[in-house]
């Protein structure tokens, strides 16, 4: 190899320096080198030519801290387009309050120090892919009018961007026009590594915030932030605690697959959640108003709670979940099958809404052909065996899946492993008598039964004192009416005639005999 080859990435595109073979800074003509090899006086010469708002290009250039500076200063902090592509930042790299009218590009960029854009103003768009940080990295306040990416890049201090605001609000567009648009103007962490204390609190996303694939560290804090669209975040990896909320999300909070080894807090609303497969080994503490949840396979090993904040709270789906021990609390039921559930007994249910029997009589052809339903608390998974329609089901409902399928025995066990978690002694009582109805209509026809039937007709297998008293008052009516008859039946003729007995008592008649020796 000779003294001038060298080895060139190969997706450098850009003529190089001439001066070191393993400088990969942009060559400026007619000097042929970087600006980090140019000349005291050649370097003086090419600060003089900048301008504000002129397009700079450094791509692969060493860069000093008082380098940068200068080279800051002789555009007054405002800049065009920039092209900082591999550059080395070996200093503090600061960029605050710094306004980039166009696109800016620092794609595969090193930054050995502090890296500060504060306050910072991207008119345009803003690329970061793959670039390093070697210490803390600081986007607080800075203002990203179009696509940010920072796809890739990895944060071994801590990342702040707090009050950052990413995408700007569609102008004219409302409702769901708006939401469409936003969505182009993403911020996308794919595959992000943050190793320090990640922080977004009051960050505002007008498109979608994208972290799918990102592993965070230590812990990680939205409080606060907004989000326009939706927050994908599948496949993400928290390490430490999470804080996603309290937030503000439009579209859908997305957290399938995802696999979190510390607390995960989830304080949001009016959007979908969807924890889908999602592994949580520690503490899952969900607060949502307006919403709906999707724990479809999801493994919850640690203490778990899934609270309504305000409005409706709604779980579409519990197919597939492990869970040690969570507790549902104001959750909407009436469409959501439980029959999945790999341990129900580990469900606390409280202050939650079941689905009810349809109202008034029934016929069906069968015994007994007319029936008045009682109005009690069932599961889906009933409704869904009896071919009842499920109230309040939609295109999101859904029901029993997988190996799961529901029939009478398997309904009566799951009734028996749901009632120790529910908080309502009413509704215990009903899951109680719909274990009963499940166990008599999955009982071959013969004696059982039998038994089963006249246990259920008697006294709602000894649940509805109700109907025990109902057949306690017939049988006494009954018996009543039977006395009545019997006293008052008399055979058909002649009315009895009743005459009166009197007994007359009469004295016994006495003979006197005269004493002897008297007269006559």
């Amino acid at each position: 190899m000779t003294p001038r080859s060298r080895i060139v990435p190969l997706d450098v595109v850009w003529r190089t320096c001439d001066a070191v073979p393993e400088c990969l800074g942009v060559a400026h003509e007619p000097y042929g080198r970087c600006l980090a090899h140019l000349t005291p006086a050649e370097a003086a010469a090419f600060l003089r030519g900048l301008t504000p708002g002129q397009a700079l290009d450094l791509r692969g250039t060493l860069l000093p801290e008082d380098l940068l500076a200068r080279v800051l200063d002789g555009v007054q902090r405002h800049l065009g387009r920039a092209r900082f592509d591999r550059a080395v930042f070996t200093g503090p790299a600061r960029f605050g309050g710094v306004v980039f009218a166009a696109d800016a590009t620092f794609d595969h960029a090193r930054f050995d120090r502090l890296a500060s854009f504060y306050g910072a103003r991207f008119v345009r768009n803003v690329s970061f892919r793959e670039a390093r940080f070697q210490r803390e990295f600081s986007l607080h306040d800075a203002r990203v009018c179009g696509h940010a990416s920072f796809d890739h890049v990895t944060v071994r201090g801590d990342a702040l961007f707090g009050a950052a605001w990413f995408g700007a609000p569609p102008a004219g567009a409302t409702g769901n026009a708006s939401v469409r648009e936003a969505s182009f103007q993403r911020a996308s962490f794919q595959k992000a590594q943050f190793h320090g204390f990640a922080a977004f609190d009051a960050a505002v996303f007008h498109g979608d915030a994208c972290f799918r694939g990102a592993r965070f560290h230590r812990a990680v804090s939205f409080r606060g932030s907004d989000c326009g669209a939706s927050a994908e975040f599948q496949g993400a990896r928290f390490e430490g605690a999470a804080y996603l909320g309290p937030m503000r999300i439009v579209r859908r909070l997305s957290l399938a697959g995802v696999r979190a080894c510390a607390p995960l807090h989830i304080d949001t609303g009016g959007c979908r959640v969807v924890l889908r497969a999602a592994a949580v080994l520690g503490r899952l503490a969900a607060r949502l108003s307006d919403a709906e949840v999707d724990l479809r396979d999801a493994t919850l090993a640690g203490l778990s709670a899934v609270t309504r904040r305000s409005g409706r709270l709604r779980v579409t789906s519990l197919d597939g979940l492990d869970a040690a021990a969570l507790t549902l609390t104001g959750v909407d039921l009436r469409a959501c099958g439980l029959g999945g559930l790999r341990r129900p007994e580990g469900l606390r249910l409280r202050e939650c809404v079941f689905a009810a029997p349809p109202g008034g009589l029934g016929l069906r052809l069968g015994w007994p052909p007319l029936r008045w339903w009682s109005r009690r608390r069932v599961i889906a998974d009933e409704h869904l065996w009896r071919g009842w329609a499920a109230h309040g089901a939609d295109e999101h409902a859904a029901g029993p899946a997988g190996e799961w399928a529901p029939d009478p025995a398997r309904l009566a066990v799951l009734y028996e492993r749901l009632r120790p978690g529910v908080d309502d002694a009413r509704v215990a009582a009903d899951f109680a008598f719909g274990a009963m109805e499940m166990r008599r209509l999955g009982s071959p026809r013969g004696r059982i039964r039998v038994l089963l039937s006249l246990y259920w007709l008697a006294c709602g297998y000894g649940l509805r004192a109700g109907r025990a008293l109902g057949w306690l008052a017939l049988v006494a009516a009954v018996a009543a009416g039977a006395v009545c008859w019997a006293a008052g039946a008399r055979p058909e003729g002649k009315p009895a005639v009743h005459r009166a007995r009197v007994a007359v008592v009469r004295p016994a008649a006495s003979v006197s005999r005269p004493a002897p020796g008297l007269g006559g």
